[in-house]
């Protein structure tokens, strides 16, 4: 494996940063993964663009994104595969040990690790931990990432393979590292960004794709939701097929069904859409 480090490319086991970097002592960065395709990124300008976001938010200085796509292409070009896991990575820096932010500039790593196309449906369970849609990093794809690490692997413990997530006032939010959709009525709903959830880009996508309405939702709407189903760079749409004890009957249901078929079909036409 080649990585991007710090403005040139190094083989794998050269790849480090100094332990003194910002996003390794506090989780002071941010990160996008973008899915590529035959050496093609999927949706590359959309990730940037919440790239800048994140680090506005995060008040770190706006990334060089040529710089950016530059080193997304020479380590796509250094590491071909079928279907892959581009990580870009966006940091704080060399700093001092502490809260503080030093002044020696952001660091930038990209690495890309080969991926498997998901199943067609999954497993997940509800956690009794929340999203908090007020905090200062909500919205935000940070590298403080530990609370989601804890809940995956709580889902792996009960052969799951995502958490979701209430906020603090018991609404539907996210996954630890997805977005998830419900059908009521014959009709595709998604919580708002307002609720605490990061603004995924398969989110966006599918539901611009599909006319899902961004809708307040109780968390225990997914005890009754005739389809459910979570978007993810990586999942694209996938299909639930059990939440806790509770089995969603028909397997891939004809809401969720419709959704991957477009979904496939307009990824397929359009790489960075």
């Amino acid at each position: 494996m080649r990585i991007w480090v710090n403005g040139e490319l190094r083989d794998a086991e050269d790849a480090r940063v100094s332990v003194l970097d910002h996003g390794l002592t506090v989780g002071d960065g941010i990160f996008e993964t973008v899915k590529t395709v035959d050496g093609r990124p999927f949706a590359l300008t959309r990730h940037l663009d919440r790239l800048t976001r994140s680090a506005r938010g995060l008040g770190l200085p706006d990334p060089d994104l040529d710089e950016v796509r530059r080193a997304c292409a020479d380590v796509i070009d250094a590491n071909p595969m079928a279907l892959g896991r581009l990580r870009i990575t966006y940091t704080g820096g060399l700093s001092p040990l502490g809260s503080d932010r030093g002044d020696a500039g952001p660091g930038l790593v990209v690495a890309l690790g080969e991926a498997a196309r998901r199943p067609d449906t999954t497993a997940v369970i509800t956690v009794p931990w929340t999203r908090n849609e007020r905090g200062a990093l909500t919205g935000l794809k940070t590298t403080s990432y530990a609370e989601n690490v804890v809940a995956l692997a709580r889902a792996h413990e009960h052969g799951a393979s995502e958490a979701l997530f209430a906020n603090t006032t018991g609404q539907l939010c996210e996954g630890t590292g997805s977005n998830v959709f419900v059908v009521l009525d014959g009709q595709l709903h998604t919580p708002p960004v307002a609720s605490g959830c990061l603004a995924g880009i398969t989110r966006a996508l599918a539901g611009e794709w599909t006319g899902a309405q961004e809708t307040e939702l109780p968390f225990d709407v997914l005890e009754r939701a005739e389809e459910i189903f979570l978007t993810s760079t990586l999942r694209d749409v996938q299909a639930v097929g059990r939440v806790d004890g509770r089995e969603l009957p028909g397997g891939v249901g004809p809401v969720t069904a419709k959704a991957m078929r477009i979904f496939d079909e307009r990824a397929g036409n359009d790489l960075d859409p």
